[in-house]
């Protein structure tokens, strides 16, 4: 025994030492005890002892530290799994023909001529596991709520249109139009889950991996706080989120895990199919990548069901007294395990059971053949229905089932456990006949020899597809399937917007405050109010958005149990179970996932929810840029505010502040409609419209467009005019406006400019007129990249149509009677104003912030990068000089008399502004 000197004075293996022994007799007859335990009948005795002893004491809820990882065996013991409700044969017929069509529609699109790909080796390993829930879990649509939501891996989509097939969803002409979506229209069927190819079909779009668990636990968590907060009953409805272990090592995969265990959500299951391999190679070949899982899981504050053996174990783990079985499961790495899936039953009798008597003598009596059949529990649809069914009825944490299978499972030896498994899309004759022999098919050979290998259907009064059909009516309705019942909103009158139309007066605040005084009117709504989610990434204050703490308070399932340190202020932070806040933390990738669940309610609960997600504008499109894909991707609607934007606004911050680029980057995404309005009563319009596209309805549109509005708004506090009178609206909402026509000078010149960099050209205009003799009208450009993307529509019709009267693009017809060259400016990169440069009818410059960013005064900042006042007039009188209206000589004289090579000669501006 060892001294007390011996021993760690604090933490022991996350046990306190430290507890005061008042019994210490006591204490001392349990310990000696355990050391006869281990003297008299060895170390693995004792182990068992103690495992039963923490396992009764969880039982009797004594509190105990949870183990990290525990053995490499199923979870669930035999003795403990449940009765299986189905019938087990006609199940595996009907996956039999399952995994044959998943791999045939993929082979075939692989024949010459086509060569589109795809993947069977995903599919083949997770079959199972897809089974057990379509039979016995997943709830369909049909009883009028959401059903369960169901991630679905994307590398797994042709079993899911396999599944179809048999279900006379799809027919052979859809599984032939696999990845030809374009040519094979109106049977096209996209390569992997994406709700904007296959709008009644896919819900979510998981194949960009890490975002399914990401989306899948924000999913979890959207459907509570609608239930919480009334707007719809989602109390039955269930995530599942089907995920690979490769796939883990997404930093989005296991990022926000413990929000999951916070907030208690039991309503979500994650099914990792743990088939040891990555895309082309081994997750963990020296490792044990279920064991690692399970401890970060179960740090987490995850409930672990590890599914790794298949019944076949179960007689020789019965008779494991010594624990040298278990020990050798435990000690195996991953490397080897796949390299067992590869070889024989010889191979495995003599390098897994032969370097010990015991364990040759469990397997003695069994064939080689026997040995090799011995399973991974993934396969086996008992033991997935025990773990499914533990999942669904386990209270106060989330699920993650650890399922271990094999990598194109049932294909043959050339493909299963394969390094080269996942790219091999093509299945020989000789691999189909094994394939087929394999599934018991009544495929003749001629019918393999003769051409492309045929799809198997066995009939749509068989016995087997009655029951598939039984099996989907009885759980509500056929899965996958995207329904959107919502209705149109009632939206606001025009009295919401009159105040921020109004302008600042004497006032100045930035536009991040002008949207968030627009924000209040919308949600004191009686119709829609209830209806906004607010979403920042832990900067509500940032934003000025702590107003709205004490009325619609911060959401949090177990409400606030402490006393705010800040309860006496007026604006003290707030949280209640009804919240309408989400406040995730310092989590981008968090937040979006939050937007994308909110703005896709309308589809998946029929229920319309308006998310408004603010943010520093730096961190959004660069940051989760693949995250706002896949909200296009899946449909969603809302806005999104980057907040505190421009290169030169942030005064101090640096250059991982400063963003110059996110409207570039806005504009490569086509289900974003991207803004960078400059005055109060311009946002009001903007946003008016968002409402009416995404949620008012119409003729073409009756469930609203499948379209998300992102704005940049600033933190630059200026004073905001009153909407002038006959506002061009037309203008706002296309892209461009003349905001304000020149009156004095006489040489004529335009200025377009947008966001921020308004008021500068403003400034320009004057300073034109009065000193350069320049007559320059200023436009706002509330969108650039709206003006480009109509123009290259009216390009394209052009093109296909030339026959037809030839469009011309708005921006061309709307600068069209303006005269002089035209110089843009905005606090982005060039790219930005340059999409409309060949557009525009007449001499094109731009001025922008390329490069990086830096702390500074804005003036400073603004001079550097030669987008202030002062460059703006040197650039206008630049043009003019080149078409020979002013003078050359002037340009040397404005550069001296604005000192624009002296970045410290500039006026520093306007400091603070944090909203």
């Amino acid at each position: 025994m060892a001294s007390a000197s011996d021993r760690n004075p604090i933490i022991i293996g996350g046990l306190p030492s430290q507890v005061p022994d008042f019994d210490p007799e006591e204490t001392q007859e349990w310990l000696d005890s355990l050391d006869a335990a281990v003297d008299e009948r060895g170390r693995e005795r004792a182990r068992y002892l103690m495992l039963r002893l923490i396992e009764r004491a969880r039982e009797k809820r004594v509190a105990v530290p949870e183990m990290r990882s525990t053995d490499y065996v199923n979870t669930i013991p035999t003795k403990s799994e449940p009765f299986f409700p189905g019938n087990e044969e006609i199940e595996r017929k009907i996956l039999n023909a399952t995994r044959w069509n998943a791999a045939v529609m993929v082979s075939r699109a692989q024949r010459p001529g086509i060569g589109v790909g795809g993947h069977i080796a995903t599919f083949a390993s997770s079959a199972s596991l897809y089974d057990v829930g379509f039979n016995h879990f997943f709830r369909g649509k049909d009883e009028g709520d959401g059903g369960d939501q169901v991630f679905f891996q994307g590398h797994a989509s042709p079993g899911i249109y396999a599944r179809a097939f048999l279900l006379d969803r799809l027919g052979e002409q859809h599984l032939d139009g696999f990845r030809q979506e374009k040519s094979k229209a109106p049977y096209g069927l996209s390569s992997y889950p994406h709700p904007r190819l296959m709008p009644d079909f896919w819900e979510f779009p998981t194949v960009s991996m890490g975002l399914g668990p990401i989306g899948a636990i924000y999913q979890a968590r959207m459907n509570r706080y609608m239930h919480a907060r009334g707007i719809a009953d989602t109390s039955k409805s269930h995530v599942w989120a089907f995920l690979g272990d490769g796939e883990m090592d997404e930093p989005e995969s296991l990022g926000q895990l413990t929000l999951a265990a916070r907030e208690g959500l039991d309503n979500l299951t994650f099914v990792v199919n743990c088939n040891l391999q990555r895309l082309d190679g081994p997750v963990r070949g020296n490792g044990k990548i279920i064991q690692e899982l399970e401890s970060v899981f179960r740090g987490a504050g995850w409930n672990v069901i590890k599914l790794i053996w298949d019944r076949t174990w179960d007689p020789l783990l019965a008779q494991d007294r010594d624990g040298i079985l278990v020990n050798k499961m435990n000690t195996t790495p991953d490397g080897q395990f796949q390299t067992y899936a590869t070889e024989s039953g010889a191979y495995i009798r003599e390098h897994f059971f032969g370097d010990d008597h015991r364990l040759r003598a469990m397997v003695e009596h069994m064939t080689d053949d026997q040995i090799l059949h011995l399973g991974r529990g993934g396969h086996d649809h008992r033991k997935i229905y025990a773990a499914y069914k533990a999942a669904v009825e386990h209270k106060g944490q989330p699920t993650v089932i650890l399922a271990k299978t094999i990598k194109g499972w049932t294909l043959g030896p050339n493909f299963e456990g394969r390094n080269a498994t996942h790219q091999m899309k093509k299945l020989t004759v000789d691999d189909l006949k094994r394939f087929r022999d394999r599934l018991h098919l009544p495929i003749s050979d001629k019918e393999l020899e003769s051409g492309l290998p045929p799809y198997y259907h066995p009939g749509r009064d068989s016995e087997e597809i009655q029951y598939m059909h039984d099996r989907r009516k009885g759980l509500g309705g056929y899965v996958p399937t995207r329904v959107v019942r919502s209705k149109p909103l009632p939206l606001p009158d025009d009295k919401t917007y009159a105040t921020v139309k109004k302008g600042s007066g004497q006032q100045s605040i930035a536009t991040t405050m002008a949207f968030v005084r627009l924000l209040k009117d919308l949600m004191r709504d009686k119709e829609i109010g209830k209806r906004f989610v607010l979403i920042a990434p832990d900067e509500y204050r940032t934003f000025g958005m702590d107003s709205f703490f004490p009325s619609a308070k911060i959401y949090n399932p177990l409400g606030q149990q402490y006393e705010a340190v800040d309860r006496d202020l007026l604006l003290a932070y707030k949280e209640a179970p009804n919240g309408q806040m989400l406040h995730d933390g310092i989590s981008e990738a968090g937040c979006t996932a939050s937007l994308i669940a909110a703005g896709s309610a309308y589809a998946t609960h029929g229920e319309p929810l308006i998310p408004v997600y603010v943010f520093y504008s730096m961190f959004g499109f660069q940051r989760t840029g693949d995250q706002f894909w896949q909200m296009a991707d899946q449909l969603a609607r809302g806005f999104v505010l980057g907040a505190t934007a421009g290169r030169t606004t942030l005064t101090g911050e640096g250059l991982q502040h400063a963003d110059g680029h996110s409207q570039l980057l806005a504009s490569t995404n086509p289900g974003c409609v991207a803004y960078d309005p400059a005055f109060g009563y311009e946002i009001a319009h903007i946003v008016k419209d968002g409402l009416r596209r995404m949620y008012g309805g119409s003729e073409e549109h009756p469930h609203g467009e499948d379209v998300f509005y992102y704005l940049t708004v600033y933190n630059e506090p200026i004073q905001h005019p009153a909407e002038p009178e006959n506002v061009d609206v037309e203008g706002i909402l296309k892209g461009v406006y003349r905001f304000s026509e020149g009156t004095g000078g006489a040489v004529p010149a335009q200025i377009l400019a947008s966001g921020v960099a308004l008021p500068w050209a403003i400034e320009a205009q004057k300073m034109l007129a009065e000193e350069w003799n320049v007559k320059a009208d200023v436009w706002s450009a509330t969108s650039w990249n709206e003006l480009r993307r109509e123009a290259v529509a009216c390009e394209e019709h052009n093109l296909l149509h030339p026959e037809e009267e030839q469009r011309v693009p708005y921006v061309t017809r709307k600068l069209a009677g303006a005269q002089g060259p035209f110089v843009a400016v905005s606090d982005w990169m060039r790219s930005v104003p340059d999409q409309i440069a060949r557009w525009v009818p007449g001499t094109y410059q731009s001025l922008g912030a390329d490069g990086f960013g830096f702390a500074d005064t804005r003036g400073a900042a603004r001079r550097f990068f030669h987008i202030d006042a002062q460059s703006i007039v040197v650039a206008v009188l630049t043009e003019l000089a080149r078409e020979g209206k002013v003078d050359r000589s002037v340009l040397k004289q404005a550069i001296d008399r604005y000192q624009l090579l002296d970045v410290s000669a500039a006026d520093p501006g306007v400091a603070g502004g944090d909203a």
